[in-house]
């Protein structure tokens, strides 16, 4: 499709909603409280839920969504879902839906911080996570390749972005902000080109609950100083670190094991893996952390810091692109933009897979390769299957077999 074309579209029409905000909210708490896989599955659940099958958000609004995630700071599926909740129902909109998908997360990883420090560790977390890794990686993969398929068509430009961009991840195992903006600036003078570019011909790119004081003994507390330096360092995290899902995990480390000693290096990496065994966005492992350096107070000022900033650097900016993100050169820089992203998403599932699937990066995880062959082929096969029964199913076989592989 050309950009004269999309901006034509009926996507770029002003509809009044198909839905209700409680429809909407009630949507995000599902999403937040069964959604696995993190953001490049989040992403993809919410294209094929609320663009393709209940048709409540145009793909022109999900496209500026996705553009705005990408470039700017913070966790990539809360954002999304965010802007979507401001499409058509404004600041309580986003605000409602963007606390609706984080609230489930939190609450779980509430309870996991409690039997974290009053059990002494989560011995059967390594159990249930190999079972999950193998079958996560396809709902990913399937997500990825739907996302794929619908956004970047047939157009040789977005294609040559989505693999540059695909190739980079997996080369370098992150993702640059900068060739997003590369890719949409290269898109916009390519499609739409300003006037005195237009005359020469267009180019191409180059806080305490009142419970029983045996339930909470043995958690850990925090005072006001404390609370104030999380406060400080999560909100920098969520600020400043570009990337989704784990792209933050090396700043976190940097603060709370290496800089402020509140973690040792066993902990935090169990931090990590709370966040990758329950659904919702991946940076809610900022909260096990903040429960496990101040107990709740902690966990709580931890992802109040964190969600804050990226709650906030996407509506502030919103209103200009919904107002702005119909013309032209915006439709063509969103494109471009977008086909950077979902390359990376691509590239990030490559680079997942071998995490997951390849022991050490190099050798075969039998019983996960095969737990993603049978997950892959169920999917395609049923292709209405929900994926929570088959996360929880790889849970439970991860819980027999684990032992058996590396007991």
């Amino acid at each position: 499709m050309t950009t004269s074309e999309a901006a034509v579209q009926p996507d770029s029409i002003e509809r009044t909603p198909a839905y209700s905000l409680w429809q909407l909210v009630r949507y995000a708490l599902a999403l937040g409280t069964w959604g696995f896989g993190g953001p490049v599955a989040l992403i993809g659940y919410m294209h094929r839920d609320l663009v393709e099958r209940r048709k409540w958000i145009s793909e022109a609004e999900y496209k500026e969504g996705l553009t705005l995630a990408q470039i700017m700071p913070g966790p990539l599926a809360a954002q999304l879902a965010i802007y979507l909740g401001y499409v058509h129902y404004g600041v309580l909109g986003a605000t409602l839906v963007g606390i609706a998908f984080v609230l489930p997360s939190f609450l779980m990883v509430l309870a996991l911080g409690w039997a974290y420090t009053k059990y002494g560790g989560l011995a059967w977390m390594q159990a249930v996570f190999y079972g999950i890794g193998g079958s996560v990686i396809a709902i990913i993969a399937i997500s990825a390749y739907k996302l794929t398929q619908k956004t970047i068509g047939k157009d040789w430009l977005l294609w040559l972005i989505f693999l540059t961009s695909a190739a980079m991840t997996i080369i370098t195992e992150s993702e640059f902000i900068l060739l997003f903006l590369i890719a949409g600036i290269a898109t916009w003078l390519t499609k739409a080109p300003p006037a005195f570019l237009r005359r020469g011909g267009s180019i191409s790119a180059a806080l305490g609950l009142p419970l029983a004081t045996s339930f909470w003994e043995g958690i850990p507390t925090a005072d006001n100083q404390k609370l104030w330096q999380i406060f400080l360092f999560f909100t920098k995290a969520g600020a400043f670190v570009f990337g989704s899902g784990l792209a933050i995990v090396p700043f976190l480390y940097g603060g709370v094991v290496k800089e402020y000693g509140w973690l040792d290096d066993q902990e935090f990496l169990d931090s990590v893996a709370v966040a990758m065994i329950t659904p919702g966005p991946v940076v809610i492992t900022v909260g096990f952390i903040g429960f496990l350096v101040g107990g709740f107070q902690g966990a709580t000022v931890a992802a109040i810091a964190t969600f804050l900033p990226c709650y906030l650097l996407t509506i502030i900016p919103a209103p200009y692109f919904k107002k702005h993100g119909k013309r032209p050169a915006i439709v063509a820089f969103v494109d471009g933009v977008t086909a950077a992203a979902v390359g990376a998403i691509a590239g990030a599932v490559v680079v997942l897979g071998r995490r997951t699937l390849l022991e050490g990066g190099w050798s075969p995880e039998i019983p996960k390769i095969v737990l993603f062959a049978i997950t892959l082929g169920l999917l395609i096969r049923f292709k209405k299957l929900p994926e929570p029964i088959i996360v929880v199913a790889a849970g439970l076989i991860g819980l027999v077999v684990y032992p058996l592989v590396h007991g």
